[in-house]
């Protein structure tokens, strides 16, 4: 659990680049569909003539930017052993070791500290407090570790 507290700060700015660039994506989004609306009014036109065209084009390819960016983003919490799992309330999973069974250390952002875990299977509403819970290991997982 040491540990997963040490990578916090890290994974705190990780994870808000994540939610802001997620919320800029949805926006993008809705504003590319609200174009392809508008195109679809203007299916008689000639692309030459298509004033959307050129916004559209640019929108896409910023869109494709941005998602590969989020996905560098993912993966880098990957390679520090933390599950990324939700974009709007940026929720993490450390897999951790506890009582001979994995569970999860559960944090989002807005919240100070890790004080929350939950077992695999549970999710974010099973989550029960590591201030009121003691831990008998201490010994982090990585990755492969979890996943067996």
């Amino acid at each position: 659990m040491e540990e997963a507290r040490k990578t916090l700060p890290l994974v705190r700015a990780i994870v808000g680049d994540i939610v802001r660039q997620a919320k800029d994506v949805r926006e993008r989004q809705e504003r590319l569909k609200r174009l392809h609306h508008s195109q679809v009014k203007r299916s008689q036109e000639s692309d030459a003539d298509n004033p959307y065209r050129e916004e559209v084009e640019q929108i896409e390819q910023e869109l494709r930017r941005d998602e590969e960016k989020l996905q560098e983003y993912v993966d880098e919490l990957l390679e520090l052993g933390v599950e990324f799992k939700d974009f709007e309330r940026g929720l993490v999973d450390f897999p951790h070791a506890m009582d001979g069974r994995v569970v999860y250390l559960c944090w989002h952002l807005g919240e100070e500290e890790l004080a929350y875990w939950h077992e695999v299977d549970a999710g974010f509403s099973g989550r029960h407090s590591l201030l009121e819970d003691s831990l008998t290991s201490e010994k982090p997982l990585d990755t492969q570790d979890a996943s067996e």
